[in-house]
């Protein structure tokens, strides 16, 4: 089995939570090829021969990231002291394609390609989720979502996050198989 899981991360968060999720996939059955890769690197070539495509990506505005939202977190970080890793992660996320461009360039696919989406979000319970869209967006493109999509929680505007989410992005990631 194949999977590949593609992410988009301002502040590292989201890249661990898909670290822990391709973790949870290689315990759950350690001969599976499992692809981690941000967004910038993911080329269409790659998402094709997935038998599971993963995708996610930070909650901005109750919702997936867009350029604007990206480029205002990027400049809300590099103000901050003391985050130097933080903006420029979020600098050059800011600066690439993120998900949404990336969904308008994804070919679509025979039904039988599984897929599932996940986001990291706000503590707060009206903070919305990306993983929503995302599961939308991938069924637009004929993948069939095997699983609800899930959100992961960040403590504060750019983490860390909760205590247990890497654990849990683990176990959803078995779960997946």
């Amino acid at each position: 089995m194949h999977t590949v899981i593609v992410y988009e991360s301002m502040y590292g968060n989201t890249r661990e939570i898909a670290e822990a999720i391709a973790d949870g996939i290689h315990r759950a059955d350690p001969t599976a090829a499992v692809d981690c890769l941000p967004v910038a690197d993911a080329d269409a070539g790659l998402t094709r021969s997935a038998d599971l495509l993963v995708v996610g990506g930070p909650t901005h505005l109750h919702g997936m990231s867009s350029g604007m939202s990206s480029r205002m977190a990027a400049s809300a970080e590099a103000k901050r002291e003391g985050h130097e890793e933080a903006a420029r992660e979020a600098r050059e996320t800011a600066g690439s394609e993120g998900l949404r461009t990336w969904f308008r360039l994804l070919p679509d696919t025979g039904h039988g390609t599984h897929a599932a989406a996940f986001d990291t979000r706000g503590a707060a319970a009206n903070s919305g989720g990306a993983a929503p869209g995302i599961a939308r967006r991938l069924e637009h493109h004929h993948y069939d979502v095997v699983a609800e999509p899930e959100g992961f929680v960040v403590e504060g505007v750019d983490g860390p996050l909760r205590a247990g989410e890497l654990d849990r992005a683990r176990a959803w990631g078995a779960a997946l198989l």
